[in-house]
């Protein structure tokens, strides 16, 4: 079970020597799951998706750019500049342990990064796109990446920007990348994302409760930091509710209702868990409570997708 945990990026996980394992390690396969999901929901939310084999090829090459590679970049070059973070709250970590070189770390992270906007070009090519919106997506998002971890700006060191910068990776990015691929980016879907994101805030504010010691050592303004951990919790809990039942009231507007039902009950049952788990104790239990309650909230995104697809008033907006 601690190996598993290791391999997957889990705090807690057992030490390696194996280069491989300590260069999966620094890519979290953990966090890849909401990006690959992102992209099934963008291409459900695009209209156009058909199961056929290259369009299955083509959305596994999507799901690659943004899971592995991108988010692998993301990732890794986050471990890179949070060093001495992570030498206070997880010491047995690749870098600080002193287990992966400097410059191995910067050698994957350049390797991810191009391999990540190759194949968003080729993707571009595949669906012979005018403007390679792909690619801009993905180079965007590195650019978000990059600025979430490194000096000057360093957003993770804001609190409320730097969580949403990771919760619109998280959702946004990775839909707007399945559903141009496929299918056409409307501005209506890239705000209703924008805005399903801020869900995405709440769970990002859950990644932070393990990090408050070094957070606090080294000055970053983190909401649990800022607010404390019970107030934290309840704004985590806050967010994700609010955002995703207004996407219940959007559904009703665009004449779903059915998956406005459908959204609802799966809200409910996250509701219970954040009362059982985050906020009793979000140091303890936040495995758990992402463990119980992820899965009805990718669930509830991809009922909005396709309830979305299947809008002829958003196609037309």
């Amino acid at each position: 079970m601690s190996d598993a945990r290791q391999l997957l990026g889990i705090k807690g996980g057992s030490e390696t020597k194996s280069i491989w394992k300590l260069r999966l390690q620094l890519m979290k396969p953990i966090t890849w799951i909401p990006l690959l999901w992102g992209v099934v929901c963008g291409a459900a939310a695009s209209g156009h998706y058909q199961w056929r084999i290259s369009d299955v090829l083509a959305a596994l090459a999507c799901m690659l750019m943004s899971g592995p590679l991108l988010c692998g970049f993301t990732q890794t070059i986050n471990d890179y500049y949070d060093r001495e973070i992570d030498a206070i709250n997880e010491p047995n970590r690749p870098i600080p342990s002193g287990a992966i070189s400097l410059t191995q770390v910067k050698l994957q992270i350049w390797t991810l990064l191009i391999a990540g906007l190759l194949v968003a070009y080729g993707l571009d090519q595949w669906a012979h796109h005018s403007t390679p919106s792909v690619f801009l997506l993905a180079l965007g998002g590195s650019f978000v990446s990059y600025i979430y971890s490194a000096p000057p700006l360093k957003l993770k060191q804001n609190g409320w920007l730097g969580n949403y910068a990771l919760g619109a990776s998280y959702i946004a990015l990775p839909w707007w990348a399945g559903q141009a691929l496929f299918g056409q980016l409307t501005w209506i879907t890239s705000l209703l994302t924008l805005a399903y994101s801020l869900s995405g805030l709440g769970i990002a504010v859950i990644n932070d409760f393990k990090s408050v010691e070094g957070d606090k050592a080294l000055g970053l303004q983190s909401l649990p930091v800022v607010f404390g951990i019970k107030k934290a919790s309840w704004i985590s809990a806050g967010m994700i509710d609010i955002f995703q039942l207004a996407m219940v009231f959007v559904l009703i507007g665009i004449g779903q209702h059915l998956a406005s039902v459908i959204l609802l009950l799966l809200i409910i049952p996250q509701i219970t868990f954040q009362d059982i788990w985050l906020l009793r104790d979000p140091l303890e239990f936040d495995v758990k409570y992402q463990a119980s309650a992820q899965p009805f909230l990718i669930l509830g995104m991809l009922v909005t997708a396709l309830a979305i697809g299947h809008s002829s008033l958003i196609q037309f907006l």
